[in-house]
């Protein structure tokens, strides 16, 4: 069984612009900057990753990284004072979860979500039906 997923890494055409985006989320970097071919931050208990690739490498959408962040309204306003401009607005998802979208500088899609108070008791109610002994 997959415990966890450990790191992601992500490609950038423009080290600096991506270390000072991802800075100021809030990421807590721990290897490389703004000069560094390779950068890696800390997301809890795992790893962002940034890669510098040559400018006539592209690539396109492959799907979006989701962060729990236990404030999502304010990181939503703390991009929106930054000059940047989220995907969505912050939401409550029928699934449980507070969350809003934004494209980072390089196009690639991130999810910052946090449980609300129904989705932390969907996560700790004991399942429903009969019990089954084995």
């Amino acid at each position: 069984m997959i415990e966890s997923i450990s790191a992601v890494t992500l490609a950038t055409h423009d080290m600096k612009r991506a270390v000072r985006f991802y800075e100021m989320l809030g990421f807590q970097r721990l290897y490389g900057g703004e000069t560094a071919t390779f950068t890696s931050f800390r997301a809890g208990p795992g790893f962002l990753n940034l890669i510098s690739q040559p400018s006539g490498r592209r690539w396109s959408w492959w799907g979006r990284v989701i962060f729990h962040e236990s404030d999502v309204d304010a990181l939503h306003a703390r991009l929106v004072a930054a000059g940047y401009q989220p995907d969505t607005a912050p939401r409550d998802a029928e699934w449980g979860e507070r969350f809003f979208h934004v494209t980072d500088p390089d196009g690639h899609e991130l999810s910052f979500a946090w449980p609300t108070a129904a989705g932390r008791q969907q996560t700790v109610s004991p399942p429903r039906g009969p019990a089954v002994h084995c």
